[in-house]
């Protein structure tokens, strides 16, 4: 048998051959298109500009459903599952804790069309701000008079509860003796039936 390699080593003609400028000129492609592919991700149109986050316009129902009971299929739509749903994101959340964190969340507030950032006050609208409460705050504003007769009106209720409890108890104590007083019979009615009378023996 020959051995075809004249330097006596081990035959490795068949492996394969690689050419670094080949590769080179390869991962030069690969990173034109990438560049190409982030610079025409990047100017897909301008930024969103999201508004800023308002004030919350309405009260949250958590306590409408509270304590019910009610059937849950698996094919019920999502609206109808367990849990807290939210038709804005259409999803089901199973607390009222995480419902909250939801509602608050970032993901339901781009879904508003709100950004997570909130808008700088000016120092005319916090001054307004301060204008408006104080006005809603004097026609009801509190005293120490308004506690003492609040206290004196809640007196003369329970007053007036207790006089009509004690007029009630006696109502029932006037038709409990109304029940027990012995009625009219004629003795000899009573003497015919075969019995002296209903009273007690005492004399």
């Amino acid at each position: 048998m020959e051995n075809n390699n004249a330097g006596g080593g081990v035959d490795n003609t068949f492996r394969r051959k690689f050419d670094p400028e080949e590769y080179l000129e390869r991962a030069r492609e690969r990173e034109k298109q990438d560049a190409e592919g982030r610079g025409k991700s990047k100017s897909k149109g301008p930024p969103v500009q999201r508004k800023p986050l308002k004030h919350r316009d309405y009260e949250v129902d958590l306590d409408s459903r509270l304590g019910k009971t009610q059937v849950v299929t698996p094919i019920a739509p999502l609206s109808q599952q367990a849990g807290y749903y939210c038709s804005v994101c259409e999803c089901v959340v199973k607390d009222s804790a995480n419902y909250l964190d939801h509602i608050n969340g970032k993901k339901h507030q781009r879904a508003l069309g709100m950004s997570m950032r909130v808008e700088r006050a000016s120092l005319q609208q916090v001054q307004e701000r301060f204008e408006k409460l104080k006005k809603r705050r004097e026609p009801g504003s509190f005293t120490e008079q308004d506690l003492d007769e609040r206290i004196l009106k809640q007196q003369e209720e329970e007053e007036e509860r207790k006089r009509q409890r004690r007029e009630r108890k006696k109502e029932k104590k006037k038709e409990k003796a109304a029940e027990e007083e012995e009625p009219d019979i004629d003795p000899d009615i009573a003497a015919m039936m075969g019995f002296g009378g209903f009273g007690s023996s005492k004399k």
